[in-house]
């Protein structure tokens, strides 16, 4: 994947789209309605904050196997107390690829889906993994 394309293409989103997450979680909830309330511990725009200095972070990082895997696992394993299911990241993926594409727009191609599908795909990953860890170890 080719992180200057990810760091490229999220600048460009966010400067035609500044309510890019906003726009994340609208479909979000639209498609996956019955999500809505597991998002009640904070305000929307404080959920919106939240997501956007996590999506930024990552970008900083995403070279830093590290980080990746610790930061990442560690919020995978928080997202099990709000009871998150595996299922879920496949939705949430689905819907931030769709926000990413519409905020593109004419700009979005192949190429920009199949590394953001990666990126995703490696994000959601490591979060399952540290989820999966921390459900094993309550067990």
């Amino acid at each position: 994947m080719s992180v200057q394309l990810l760091r490229d293409s999220f600048e460009l989103v966010t400067d035609r789209e500044p309510a890019l997450i906003g726009r994340f979680y609208d479909i979000l909830f639209a498609r996956y309605p019955q999500l809505k309330p597991m998002f009640g511990r904070n305000s929307r725009a404080a959920q919106e904050k939240m997501l956007g200095g996590a999506l930024a972070a990552v970008l900083d990082h995403i070279e830093d196997a590290a980080w990746f895997s610790s930061t990442l696992g560690g919020l995978g394993a928080k997202h099990v107390a709000y009871g998150v299911t595996d299922e879920m990241y496949g939705w949430v993926g689905e819907c931030f690829l769709a926000a990413l594409a519409e905020a593109a727009g004419p700009h979005w191609s192949p190429e920009l889906e199949a590394a953001w599908a990666g990126a995703y795909g490696a994000i959601s990953g490591a979060m399952l993994d540290g989820a999966r860890t921390a459900t094993a170890r309550a067990a």
